[in-house]
């Protein structure tokens, strides 16, 4: 990995850690849906099911850590959730034959896997604030590169449980690795010290609600993103069914996708230079690339239409992917674990309706009905976010004009 060599050692191995545990995680996520199925005997419907109660522990998750971070400490948030995550995940060959014990399992499990996003992302912004917008976009594709090595291992591999059990051995060995990372480099940043000295009291999460600029508009923007790209599993994928083309075509798509983020970065430090120079900008210019994306899927349901809607919206991915986290942490001090737990759950509620309500427009009508949906909720994230960066500079504004 060349591009790693301009950073310090300590970068540099957390980096891979974060790879090594991706592609962990990507062995498990393909093979729910078939584990409930094939294994298991149950409907698709059940394997929905499971998916949303995942999903539902995750927003808990997200939504639990960010407000535990100051207040349990950043190693033991980060280490308890990365091991809690790996005995929920050896706990699941023991519920093969107990679905309720298998559904709970999951919840489990998208709870603790979720308990230490923030934490981590807070962690970054923290300790390496010089160079956090350029790292929290290195993290971003190295977990890319792990999903995408985890996802040819789990097909590889055939096993379910082994899947599931490899998945936690990679959360336990992440959890041996924050231990004694943290334990050598700290976890407090320099400006840390400062405050030790001169302590500041603590808001309650209420108080802290109240600062909407921070948070809301950019977290509901998220949310609209998230409900919209929901059309690429519950409208692309059953229309290419429909349609009689190769399975293997939907697959294609997300190899573009992989491929896109690791060969397109110049093209988008080229349209953040030129274009979104900022992090509010950068949200605004990701949701109308999706909108575009969104668009040519509707007006053109070809494959070389879908192959189009998937560039595009894989640029508007590697834009807004590093710069909610770099935003919160630019303006949130000490504050940023609890509104990057806050904006990550806000934001998760599109994952859990959103397959739900394009499912619907796809039963009504076809492709069609959700090419129409997911531009409607794009169109919306472009008005919250940029809504967001408009506040947010009127802020800026009127402090200088204070000053």
């Amino acid at each position: 990995m060349k591009f790693l060599q301009a950073y310090p050692k300590e970068i540099k191995v957390f980096l891979i850690a974060s790879l090594i545990n991706a592609t962990g995680s990507a062995l498990m996520w393909p093979l729910v849906t078939m584990y409930v199925f094939d294994e298991l005997g149950r409907s698709m419907k059940d394997a929905g099911f499971v998916l949303l109660i995942q999903a539902l522990g995750g927003i808990a998750g997200q939504l639990l850590g960010g407000s535990l971070y100051h207040k349990v400490g950043v190693n033991r948030l980060i280490v308890g959730a990365l091991a809690l995550t790996a005995l929920s995940l050896f706990s699941i060959p023991a519920a093969s034959s107990s679905w309720h014990l298998f559904i709970i399992l999951m919840g489990l499990f998208g709870l603790f896997n979720s308990l230490s996003l923030p934490a981590i992302q807070a962690f970054v912004g923290f300790r390496f604030a010089e160079q956090r917008a350029e790292l929290f976009n290195i993290i971003y594709v190295c977990n890319n590169i792990g999903v995408a090595l985890g996802t040819s291992l789990s097909g590889f591999l055939g096993n379910y449980m082994l899947s599931f059990v490899l998945n936690g051995v990679t959360s336990a060995v992440f959890a041996v690795f924050f231990f004694f990372y943290l334990r050598k480099v700290g976890t407090a940043p320099p400006h840390e010290q400062t405050r030790k000295k001169h302590p500041q009291p603590a808001q309650s999460g209420w108080r802290l609600m109240g600062q909407i600029r921070i948070y809301l508009f950019m977290s509901v923007g998220s949310m609209f993103l998230l409900i919209g790209n929901s059309i690429w599993n519950t409208g692309v994928s059953p229309f290419i069914i429909s349609e009689g083309w190769p399975k293997q075509t939907y697959g294609f798509l997300w190899t573009l996708n992989g491929i896109l983020i690791f060969a397109a970065q110049p093209l988008v430090s080229l349209i953040k230079r030129w274009f979104a120079a900022t992090s509010t900008a950068q949200m605004t210019a990701s949701a109308v690339f999706y909108l575009s994306g969104y668009a040519v899927i509707l007006f053109m349901p070809s494959y070389a239409g879908l192959f189009l809607a998937m560039l595009l919206a894989t640029l508007g991915e590697m834009l807004i992917s590093p710069a909610m986290p770099s935003f919160i942490s630019d303006h949130a001090d000490r504050n940023a674990p609890f509104y990057l737990g806050l904006s990550g759950g806000i934001g998760a509620v599109g994952r859990v309706v959103g397959p739900y309500l394009m499912g619907v427009q796809f039963d009504s009508g076809g492709l069609a009905p959700t090419g129409w949906l997911a531009c409607g909720m794009a169109v919306l994230s472009v008005g919250f976010f940029g809504l967001h960066a408009y506040i947010n500079r009127t802020a800026r504004t009127l402090g200088r004009n204070a000053a």
